[in-house]
C-alpha cells in the first residue's frame, strides 16, 4: 500500500481547484440558454409612412429625428447622448458642436460635461467643449468631431 503524503494531498486539491477555475472560465460569456441569445437586428429596410403616404426607410426616419432641442444644451456646457455615442456642446451662445462620445484613451463612453470640459470617468481624461482637444490626459488624441444640423430649435445628426 502507498502512503498518502501531504504533498500528494496539496497537489490533488490544487489540481481540483484549477479544473474548477478552467471550467468556469471556459463558459464565461457564453449564453446558457437560447433565451439569452439576442435575435438578429432588423434590417433598416422596413419602412413607415411619411406625411405624403410614401414609405420611408427606418434608417432615414431615424436620421430625421431630433437629437435634442437647443434649450437642452447649456451654454458653456453640453450633454452626452450615450445611445448615439455623441456629445453635443455649446461653447458660446448659439454655437453648437458635436463630438464622438468614445474616449480616445481606452474606448470608454464619456459621462459628463462640466467646467468647459467633456469628462471621461474611466481614467480621468478631459476634452475641450470647443474643439474636442485633450485638456487633461491620459488620452493622447482629440474626440472625433461629428456633423450636426441646427434647424430652428432642433439639433440633428447630419
Amino acid at each position: 500500500m502507498t502512503e498518502t503524503t501531504r504533498r500528494t494531498v496539496v497537489f490533488g486539491a490544487g489540481t481540483a481547484g484549477l479544473a474548477a477555475v478552467l471550467t468556469a472560465c471556459a463558459s464565461y460569456g457564453v449564453p446558457e440558454t437560447e433565451a439569452d441569445v439576442e435575435a438578429p437586428a432588423e434590417e433598416a429596410t422596413s419602412s413607415q409612412p411619411e406625411e405624403g403616404g410614401e414609405a420611408k426607410p427606418k434608417a432615414e426616419a431615424k436620421a430625421d429625428a431630433a437629437l435634442a432641442d437647443v434649450s437642452d444644451i447649456p451654454e458653456g456646457g453640453g450633454k452626452v447622448f450615450k445611445d448615439q455615442k455623441v456629445v453635443v456642446t455649446q461653447p458660446a451662445a448659439g454655437e453648437f458642436k458635436a463630438f464622438s462620445a468614445v474616449c480616445t484613451h481606452a474606448g470608454c463612453t464619456v459621462a459628463t460635461v462640466s467646467n468647459q470640459t467633456i469628462n471621461c470617468p474611466c481614467h480621468g481624461s478631459k476634452f475641450s467643449i470647443a474643439d474636442g482637444s485633450v485638456t487633461d490626459g491620459p488620452a493622447g488624441g482629440p474626440l472625433e468631431e461629428k456633423q450636426i444640423q441646427v434647424d430652428g430649435q432642433k439639433i440633428r445628426l447630419a
